[in-house]
């Protein structure tokens, strides 16, 4: 089975471009599923009923977020309505919405899980020990992680943690592609940051000269979404269904 997971879309923009590339990516890698990190899709961060539907229509089967999960009004209400759309599973109990979906495909079953970090962002439940519950309330072995983090240690310890218990760990927040994809214990397939689809020539997807008068001046500005030519960051996964186990992680780059 194969699946694609594409790192964070930001703003219009990055899904113009998306929408520009993912006919000849489809056809490309063949994919029978996507699950897309969409918690900077909308202009500004976070998400709307607009940014998740174009996601939607772009194939996702699930659309994971992070720390901007709730940054919009609205999106409490999408939350609540939608299962395919997913918050941390470790903010605590009786926050709207759910981390874990499971993608039923007739012959067999996938499991998403939606974590957050907690170092140098909120304090959330351990997410360690939350994963621990979740695996154990799924009964599929096909279980794929998007670990929203900013420290890498953090990313890395998940990844030992979870190794030969999930098929993939990818990482997502940092928006920077990392080159250290591989395979763990033959089992599960790891990369510390996924990275994003945006404006490469940017900071974070954002207009470099903003972002860069922000840390030389401390002094609070508006953010806007460069205007500079976009890619695509994305990871192929390929797993035996029957098994979990993950036989192949590819990294994705489409300018």
């Amino acid at each position: 089975m194969r699946l694609i997971f594409f790192g964070d879309v930001v703003a219009d923009r990055g899904i113009d471009f998306l929408e520009e590339k993912i006919y000849s990516i489809k056809k490309e890698y063949t994919p029978d599923i996507i699950v897309i990190n969409g918690e900077n899709s909308a202009n500004g961060n976070g998400v709307t009923e607009r940014s998740v539907n174009r996601l939607l229509s772009l194939g996702a089967d699930v659309i994971t977020t992070g720390n901007h999960a709730f940054s919009k009004r609205d999106s409490v209400n999408l939350f609540e309505e939608n299962n395919f759309l997913l918050r941390p599973a470790n903010y605590p109990e009786g926050v709207v919405g759910k981390g874990v979906c499971v993608i039923d495909l007739g012959k067999t079953q996938v499991a998403v899980i939606n974590l957050m970090g907690t170092v140098f962002l909120d304090s959330l439940d351990n997410p360690f020990l939350k994963v621990d519950e979740i695996i154990k309330g799924i009964s599929t072995k096909n279980i794929i992680v998007d670990f929203h983090a900013e420290a890498t240690a953090e990313k890395k310890a998940m990844g030992n943690y979870l190794r030969g218990r999930v098929t993939a760990l990818i990482g997502t927040h940092t928006h920077v592609q990392t080159a250290d994809e591989t395979i763990l214990d033959g089992h599960t397939a790891y990369i510390t940051d996924v990275g994003m689809t945006g404006a490469e020539d940017s900071v974070l997807g954002v207009d470099s000269d903003i972002a860069t008068k922000k840390f030389v001046t401390h002094f609070p500005c508006r953010f806007e979404i460069s205007k500079n030519a976009q890619f695509v960051n994305a990871v192929l996964i390929e797993f035996d269904e029957s098994s979990g186990k993950a036989t192949k992680i590819e990294r994705i780059i489409k300018q």
